[in-house]
């Protein structure tokens, strides 16, 4: 199977249809609820990663 690639035109296709769905004045609320999303996944990873950073430290370590 051929890997997923995705060039220049592609790219400017799925812009155009984009567009041509939403219109102009949507785009700007999408893209601020993408980064507001973005901004929420990356505060619970760094959160769950920072939870998982404070049990190791309180769990004593076994020496074999």
């Amino acid at each position: 199977m051929l890997p997923l690639v995705i060039g220049h035109w592609e790219i400017i296709a799925i812009v155009v249809v984009i567009l041509l769905l939403f219109g102009g004045k949507k785009i700007p609320e999408l893209m601020k609820g993408l980064g507001k999303g973005v901004k929420s996944f990356k505060e619970g990873v760094n959160e769950v990663e920072k939870e998982i950073e404070d049990s190791s430290k309180d769990t004593p370590e076994t020496k074999e």
